[in-house]
């Protein structure tokens, strides 16, 4: 059984949501779920210098208006093929920014409680 989760991608004002799965019994391993092993990103184990380098780390304008520009064709059913895997390297990118700036917040959080 997949458990489907909704996740918010934030891109240049702009809130998108997409479904990630969850499970991994019957699907295959991608490289998000990999990623979320290596990042964990539940553990706040970075030091502020670092976690607030990682929240600034950001698609430039260029890759947000390209990826804004895929996000609309395929939701338009106008994506090609070739556009349609630009788009998920983009989301697998996304991913894992969201997963690293998951655990930079995670992170000062934790550590302005134990100051």
């Amino acid at each position: 059984m997949t458990h489907y989760l909704l996740v918010e991608c934030r891109l240049a004002g702009r809130v998108w949501w997409y479904n990630a799965r969850m499970s991994r019994s019957s699907e295959p391993l991608t490289e998000a779920d990999i990623l979320s092993d290596i990042v964990a990103p539940g553990e706040p184990t970075l030091n502020r210098e670092f976690a607030r380098a990682v929240l600034s780390v950001r698609f430039n304008d260029s890759a947000t208006e390209k990826i804004r520009e895929l996000l609309q064709k395929n939701s338009a059913g106008t994506i090609t093929a070739v556009e349609k895997a630009d788009l998920e390297k983009y989301m697998r990118v996304g991913q894992f920014l969201d997963l690293m700036h998951a655990k930079a917040r995670l992170s000062l959080s934790h550590n302005k409680t134990e100051s």
